[in-house]
């Protein structure tokens, strides 16, 4: 397990209550230091005891030396980086999973293409899992459901059968697309949704909102050569309510502290996860735009995050859309 933040922390007591072994990276001597002697990460999970059998590590080279399955869950906008240097350590037949859920700044990749770029890795070996998974509910052990997306059926197959639970219930997919592009797309509809409910608007605001990001999410994703259906599962409309709708999800805070007032760098400065809608924000529309792709929501969450828009004006500007067909 490459990552030893919440999501990272949750995935990794997943796969230790399935029957694996993880060893957990992490650059923190400190969160190293509490795995290995309290079997807690307070840093994310104060109260939460984690499987004595994840042992964390500092140095990469201990993660990934002999490991069958390679687990990333880094901020998307580090991957690159990181695969340089680690890409050397992996075994030839290991099974990459990313965990990740962003865009590529500047190259508009998804995050398995750049696993793929970086580490020459058949595409094959590469699974992608993205679905409603608030991490501080996970390592509660609360019943989820989630998305594992590989090229092939057997590919899937492989780490659905290494992360089943009696908690955690994955469903195999081979849209490797649709599953990433729902996955980052819907961390924007959630900042989006968060300014609604930071300024105090109710449910008819929120599931319109909602609602009309699962459309731009689908054009998207299937401009891309997704599958449609997989907007209407977990890593669609599944993951997109939990995120748009939980206090727990940090998108959905990032907006909402926006829709009290709060700057943009004020937001920054309190948050203490990654939020990775306000990076991926960008490539999303650049993507959109080059394909031709109509994203109003991005598009102002873009202006309110980059261009200093004011974010009480990002729902007038929604509202002032003209009215026509739904489909």
């Amino acid at each position: 397990m490459m990552g030893g933040g919440s999501w990272g922390t949750a995935f990794a007591a997943v796969l230790a209550d399935a029957g694996s072994q993880v060893t957990l990276w992490t650059r923190s001597e400190e969160i190293a230091a509490d795995i290995n002697t309290s079997h807690r990460n307070s840093r994310y999970h104060h109260d939460v005891d984690l499987p004595e059998s994840i042992v964390a590590t500092t140095h990469p080279l201990t993660a990934l030396e002999g490991a069958a399955i390679v687990v990333l869950a880094v901020p998307a906008q580090s991957l690159r980086g990181n695969l340089i240097q680690w890409a050397k350590w992996v075994a030839p037949e290991a099974l990459f999973v990313s965990l990740m859920k962003g865009i590529e700044l500047g190259t508009l990749m998804r995050m398995s293409e750049v696993i793929v770029e970086t580490t020459g890795a058949n595409p094959d070996r590469i699974s992608v899992v993205s679905g409603p998974n608030l991490a501080r509910e996970i390592i509660a052990r609360q019943p989820t459901a989630t998305t594992v997306a590989a090229p092939t059926e057997a590919g899937a197959i492989a780490i659905q059968r290494a992360c089943t639970t009696d908690y955690f219930r994955p469903y195999w997919s081979t849209d490797v697309i649709g599953t990433e592009i729902g996955g980052a797309v819907k961390n924007v509809i959630a900042l989006a949704n968060g300014i609604a409910v930071g300024m105090g608007l109710g449910e008819n605001s929120q599931s319109s909102l909602i609602t009309r990001g699962l459309a731009e999410i689908g054009r998207l994703g299937v401009a891309l050569g997704a599958d449609p259906l997989t907007f209407q599962g977990l890593a669609g409309v599944g993951d997109l309510v939990a995120t748009c709708q939980s206090p727990l999800s940090r998108n959905r805070t990032f907006g909402e502290n926006l829709g009290k007032g709060l700057t943009v760098e004020e937001t920054i400065v309190i948050t203490n996860q990654t939020c990775e809608a306000y990076k991926s924000c960008q490539p999303i529309l650049e993507m959109a735009q080059k394909l031709g792709v109509e994203m109003p929501i991005t598009n102002e969450v873009v202006e309110v995050l980059h261009f200093g828009k004011p974010p009480r004006e990002l729902l007038k500007s929604f509202m002032a859309r003209d009215t026509k067909s739904e489909i």
